[in-house]
């Protein structure tokens, strides 16, 4: 007996930030169980790369399109682009995100303050809006927000970050009540995954740091993001909408 608990056979996913990290391995997940997927980042040429491996790899559609989720025109650009190629969505990912480092807290500018909270929260709240409306209104959907441990445990290094995730963990129960109870909306609390991101820190101290502050004693592999994704985009989650599960290794 095949199992279809997982099957996205014939479902359409957007994926932001597809195109590298946790992004493009959900988006390779999601075509692996049969969906079409939209890849979305800033830079159209790393859109199309991951474009055509999924389609060699999967035989599935994947369209790629350039988009700056801090903008929101490229927002509305990106949803007409995708119901003008598919009719629909089924899934959305707002995974798209920065944390720009800073030297001091008094050195926040305005400009990266107006750019991490546009990316991290300005977007998600405007892609949800717009296409968990059209969700709503149509059969349905799912929505998963990427969060992000530093909402709860909140450092010193990425403040405005972890306000603008703590912003999308609430936007993620609010979408829910509004869009429910067609659209489930969703968050994966990510803790430190070592994605592109990783390789401007120093691995050796992360190491040290991980083996007493993390009970795995380790950081994420992109992959390790597949089985929530499915489990939120899939009927798997048929009962489950306006949660935020922790995806951190058990930081604590």
């Amino acid at each position: 007996m095949t199992d279809t608990t997982f099957d996205l056979t014939g479902k359409i996913a957007l994926v932001t930030g597809g195109s590298r990290g946790m992004g493009r391995a959900m988006a390779h997940a999601f075509a692996a169980k049969g969906a079409d997927v939209i890849i979305a980042s800033r830079k159209l040429e790393a859109c199309e790369s991951t474009a055509r491996e999924i389609e060699e790899e999967h035989s599935v559609r994947a369209l790629p399109v350039a988009c700056n989720v801090s903008h929101w025109d490229q927002c509305d650009a990106l949803v007409e682009r995708a119901y003008a190629e598919f009719g629909r969505v089924d899934v959305l990912v707002n995974n798209a995100g920065l944390s720009p480092l800073y030297p001091s807290l008094d050195q926040v500018g305005e400009a990266l303050w107006d750019k991490v909270l546009a990316v991290n929260l300005k977007g998600p709240f405007r892609l949800t809006a717009l296409i968990g409306t059209r969700m709503a209104e149509a059969d349905g959907g799912s929505v998963i927000n990427i969060s992000s441990i530093a909402a709860i445990r909140p450092a010193p290094i990425e403040l405005p970050y972890a306000a603008a995730k703590t912003g999308l963990n609430t936007l993620t129960e609010g979408f829910a009540r509004a869009f429910g109870p067609k659209v489930r909306v969703n968050a994966i609390q990510a803790g430190p995954f070592l994605t592109d991101i990783s390789h401007a820190w120093d691995l050796d101290a992360f190491a040290e740091r991980a083996r007493t502050s993390i009970a795995l004693g380790r950081g994420g592999e992109p992959d390790e993001v597949v089985g929530a994704a499915l489990y939120f985009a899939s009927a798997a989650s048929s009962f489950c909408t306006g949660a935020i599960l922790r995806l951190d290794g058990g930081v604590h």
